[in-house]
């Protein structure tokens, strides 16, 4: 309880109760995130305030955006660790490297801001083993955009860590600011405690009506009853208010309360004036710099007017009562006066310590065009894409344009700015630099590049096919040019039909391909994207048999090839999708498929990319399911998922549906399924909808439900995409037999063995004879059966074992001999059985039932599962890797991966990690997952 709240948080019981439940659940050593909400003046600023008070034995660490700051990444990251920076040696090595690069320590390749992130977080962690640690984010919503985005990643990862954050967030300036994490919103206090809180400000009662017009007014807001009644009595509130010193009460509060601050400003000297405008374009808050400036200006500073009008306060570091003051100051002033400001702080700022803040402010006191400034900010943008601030790149070249004198450097630093927002997932802001950079001279090769953004954005806000006829255009430009971001170009433009779903056509990939044949392109730098290129390429112009042979060509370069830098690495991972679906779809290659998708999650783990690790592990996953292996699939598909709303990204559906499908899950799979449906639609993700018919085919014949699988399959085939197209075949072909239609299943059959001729592999083979099998009889379909288990345990697709064991003990037990259904029928249901897939482990039982022979179904016990992340930190120490490797691999602190372990020992009812491998052998996966939840604050 409170005993006795600071004076502005009179009427605030409940959020004070609220902030120390944050701090008893801390000091528990339990993590808590907080997001405080409200409009200006509402009082965020000083709950924070009372969390600091209230925080004895507790680190605590602050950041506060301003507005106008510039976007320097992690500028207030940076501001937040310095108190912990002394333990940043300590950090494993690619997260030290990776903080170090964009604190500017260090030079190195930009680092991923998730890897970032991580690095944060286990530098929080490690600064709470000797006392817990208190975040504290004033004004969230002015962080610059990747400090705030980095915050965020951390707060969605916190579990297990004695690490709390609370974060203030205006609204409505902040709305789209940290988004699901748990929130205090705070309103205008209730009309007695707002009456009390002005009557104790004017030092004396008021009369009821009185009191109450003013609180209604001012919607309860504190800052605008404590600002409003500043130097004013009872009495005059009480008989009105001096007209000429007191502004309107219209319009919102926020700006009531600004326009009082600036009504006090035109008493201050000219002086003192002045240098609240320095402090208030100077975001550092650097006293020290703030003479210098004033200096360069020839003024001296006087401070005590501003103090004493309760505006500012001045010691080591300058901060201004609220940022309403600062705001009211920077706007209120003139055109002329800001730009000598800015310059005064650009000539007082260091040009070597702080180039970038120098470059803005000499920005934002240009009053036209001028190159040096330009230039100036052209090199700020590229030190901020080198620490991997994409989103500070993008404004400093925005600004660089503005200033820019010449069209040609104008054009090219437009270009570079709207490449720049659309990295940073800014498209109509990327869109409006595009078309300014289309009014200037552009060289050849630029020209490429807007052809290629715009064809990007194209594709990012709808899956059409509508950008690859852009994509090509450009791909013929950059060929021209001689660059060899030509194939690359071709590459994107065959992957641009594949989510399309279009082969044949004019814009299909086939179009696609031949284009590229025909190109004359220059190598691209990488040879396993060469020859990637061309695989896929001849796959789709010349047809399967020359096509599967080319991509085989590619695949020991794709998966060794050297990768000597980040940026490399980051262009491989962007290569594998393509490669991926061309050799599960047409090489029908699983040990391709495991060889490239393992890489992909390596490489991502290891340069910390997060945004390409969530599809690579779906891909991983995928492999786990056809070997049968569902519960490390779940935990894979899980890992994908928690990653994905850490930082920010939709979930991978269709990964969820595949498993479902194979589990026979109807219920899990259906809600899905319909608003995948309607997405692909929306967005015309042609391909979508092809995956979908494969995927009800498989949920369908799993339950016997012949008919519907029928028709999910058929639309599959029809979609007659870049993939799925073969599987759709294979579950078209067992559900037309099973329903009767021979025909139809002979003509799919026909298409599936021209699909998987030439791929020659233990999979391709295995589905080819097992699809005959079921239109053959006798002797024939009893060899085709048996080549078809042999087959597919060549390939290792243990899935399509066991369900070619079902239907050949099917087949056997409706030729009436059934000694050896029973055989198959029984070695199908224990395979099915382990894997958890309980639609065809049940239609297997029941065929068993058939034969005469009694099976009990399994009965899992739900309170012993693990959850996905759980047997994957339990798998992972298994292995004998510490609480801290583990941690890095799954991107998560060593104090979770401890948390885990606690839960998963009770759970196995052992005490040990060395009784972990054989605990671990029996025990299900479930498919929930608590990796990435946030507590309760």
């Amino acid at each position: 309880m409170i005993a006795s709240p600071l004076p502005d948080l009179v009427g605030r019981h409940r959020e004070c109760a609220a902030l120390d439940d944050l701090l008893v659940g801390l000091r528990q050593g339990g993590s808590r995130v907080l997001v405080v909400r409200g409009e200006a003046g509402i009082g965020k600023s000083v709950l924070l305030q009372y969390l600091a008070t209230q925080a004895s034995g507790v680190k605590v660490t602050w950041a506060q955006g301003i507005e106008a700051d510039m976007e320097l990444p992690y500028a207030s990251l940076h501001q937040l660790c310095a108190p912990f920076l002394d333990e940043l040696e300590e950090l494993p090595e690619p997260q030290r490297d990776a903080l170090r690069v964009a604190f500017g320590m260090a030079a190195g390749d930009p680092p991923d801001r998730f890897l970032v992130g991580l690095a944060v977080l286990t530098l929080l962690t490690r600064a709470s083993e000797t006392r817990p640690v208190l975040v504290l984010v004033d004004d969230a919503q002015w962080l610059d955009q990747v400090s705030l985005q980095t915050l965020e990643f951390v707060a969605r990862r916190l579990l297990a860590e004695a690490v709390a954050m609370a974060f203030a967030v205006r609204d409505p300036e902040g709305q789209a600011a940290l988004n699901g994490l748990p929130a205090l919103r705070i309103g205008g206090l209730d009309t007695a405690p707002a009456g009390e809180l002005l009557e104790a400000a004017v030092g004396g009662r008021l009369e009821k009506r009185v009191r109450d017009r003013f609180v209604a007014e001012m919607d309860g807001n504190p800052l605008a009853l404590l600002e409003f009644s500043r130097g004013r009595s009872a009495a005059e509130l009480a008989y009105g208010l001096d007209s000429s010193r007191h502004p309107s009460v219209e319009g919102p509060v926020a700006s009531r309360v600004e326009r009082d601050f600036a009504s006090r400003l035109g008493s201050l000297p000219a002086a003192t004036r002045t240098l609240l405008l320095i402090a208030a374009a100077e975001p550092v808050g650097d006293a020290c710099l703030l003479v210098r400036a004033a200096a360069f200006l020839k003024i001296t500073p006087q401070a005590a007017p501003a103090k004493a009008a309760g505006l500012i306060e001045f010691g080591e570091s300058v901060r201004f009562r609220h940022p309403l003051v600062r705001s009211a100051v920077y706007h209120g002033a003139e055109p002329e006066e800001r730009r000598a400001v800015h310059r005064a702080l650009a000539e007082a700022t260091d040009p070597v310590l702080d180039p970038d803040r120098r470059a803005w402010h000499a920005a934002q006191a240009a009053d036209g065009p001028d190159e040096e400034v330009a230039a100036g900010l052209e090199q700020a943008a590229d030190r901020a894409r080198q620490r991997g601030g994409i989103a500070a790149e993008a404004v400093l070249l925005e600004r660089a344009v503005e200033v820019t004198p010449d069209p040609r450097p104008r054009g090219r630093r437009a270009l570079a700015a709207a490449e720049a927002h659309f990295s940073a997932a800014a498209p109509g802001r990327a869109t409006e630099l595009a078309t300014v950079a289309e009014l200037y001279p552009l060289s050849a090769l630029d020209r490429a590049r807007l052809a290629r953004l715009r064809a990007r954005i194209l594709f990012a806000r709808s899956r059409s096919d509508e950008a690859a006829p852009l994509l090509l255009e450009a791909a013929a430009q950059f060929t021209a040019a001689g660059s060899p971001l030509a194939r690359e170009t071709y590459l994107e433009a065959i992957s641009a039909t594949i989510f399309a779903g279009r082969v044949h056509g004019p814009t299909g990939a086939r179009a696609a391909a031949i284009a590229a044949r025909r190109s004359g392109a220059p190598p691209s730098g990488s040879k396993a994207a060469d020859l990637l290129l061309d695989g896929v390429a001849a796959l789709l112009a010349d047809g399967y048999e020359t096509g599967v042979p080319a991509l085989r060509g590619a695949l020991e370069l794709l998966a060794h090839e050297e990768l000597d830098t980040r940026e490399a690495t980051m262009r491989w991972l962007l290569l594998v999708p393509v490669a991926l679906e061309a050799f599960i779809h047409y090489a029908w290659d699983l040990h391709a498929w495991d060889t490239l998708s393992s890489r992909a999650v390596r490489l991502a783990r290891d340069i910390g990319a997060l945004g390409a690790l969530p599809p690579a592990l779906i891909y991983a996953g995928g492999v786990h399911i056809h070997y049968g292996d569902f519960a490390e699939a779940a935990r894979m598909i899980g890992e994908a998922d928690a990653l994905a709303a850490a930082t920010g990204h939709a979930p991978h559906k269709y990964a969820t549906l595949v498993l479902a499908a194979w589990r026979g899950e109807a219920d899990v799979a259906a809600g899905i399924i319909e608003e995948a449906r309607d997405q692909a639609e929306q967005r015309g993700e042609v391909s979508l909808l092809g995956a979908m018919g494969y995927i009800q085919g498989v949920l369908f014949n799993g339950l016997a439900r012949y008919e519907e699988a029928m028709e999910a399959a058929r639309t599959g085939i029809e979609h007659d995409g870049f993939n799925f197209t073969g599987l759709s075949l294979v579950e078209h072909v067992e559900a037309a037999t099973r329903c009767g239609e021979l025909d139809r299943a002979r003509a799919s059959l026909a298409r599936l063995v021209e699909l998987t001729r030439a791929a020659d592999s233990g999979w391709a083979r295995g589905a080819g004879a097992r699809s005959q099998a079921l239109l053959a009889d006798g002797d024939e379909a009893d060899r085709l059966y048996r080549t078809a288990i042999e087959e597919f345990r060549r390939g290792s697709v243990t899935v399509e074992v066991a369900r070619t064991h079902l239907l050949y003990g099917e087949w056997l037990r409706r030729s009436n001999r059934r000694s050896p259904a029973r055989e198959h029928l029984r070695t199908a249901h224990e395979m099915f059985d382990g894997m958890r897939a309980h639609a065809f482990a049940e239609r297997a039982r029941r065929e068993l039932l058939a034969t005469g022979e009694h099976v009990r179904a399994r009965e899992d016990k739900p309170a012993s599962a693990l959850t996905p992340q759980e047997s994957q930190v339990a798998t992972l120490a298994a292995d004998g890797m510490t609480n801290a490797k583990i941690g890095a691999e799954l991107f998560i602190s060593p104090h979770t991966v401890e948390w885990h372990l606690r839960k998963v020992y009770t759970k196995l009812g052992i005490n040990s990690r060395r009784a972990l491998p054989g605990a671990l052998a029996s025990t299900p996966a479930t498919d929930t997952m608590d990796q990435g939840k946030v507590p309760a604050g």
